[in-house]
């Protein structure tokens, strides 16, 4: 009997954006948000994991071969996301605010067209040392 396994990739990427609903005021905007609401916007190194879980390959003892799954991080996400201003330059958020949350599922739903729906996929990203999200799918 053959136990699901899997297999983590670490990447890295920074961002600048801003969290602002529109239909909201300046003044509940900045009361929700605080500086996470500069007009400016604000940026993070941002720390990313994708975890694939499934069965191995009975030929190559892989989950998912480990390169095949940095090129596709590396397209979907990295070179998307790194040294963007999410809020202007990711099409995903130009209506959804990119709070960590959200990031979170926008990388999974890019992912998960890229990866056997045979595998599971989890996302976890880090915002901050102390602040992430997990994205089951």
């Amino acid at each position: 009997m053959s136990l699901k396994t899997s297999i983590t990739r670490k990447e890295h990427f920074n961002a600048a954006h801003r969290l602002h609903n529109e239909n909201w005021s300046d003044e509940i905007n900045k009361s929700t948000f605080g500086h996470c609401n500069n007009e400016y916007f604000h940026g993070h190194n941002y720390d990313l994991e994708v975890k694939v879980s499934g069965f191995c390959d009975p030929q190559t003892g892989y989950v998912i071969d480990a390169k095949k799954l940095k090129n596709v991080i590396k397209t979907k996400v990295i070179d998307e996301f790194d040294h963007k201003n999410l809020n202007i330059q990711v099409k995903e958020f130009f209506e959804t605010i990119p709070t960590v949350e959200n990031i979170a599922r926008v990388i999974y739903d890019r992912l998960r067209n890229e990866i056997d729906e045979k595998l599971d996929i989890k996302i976890k990203l880090y915002e901050t040392p102390r602040i992430f999200a997990e994205y089951p799918g």
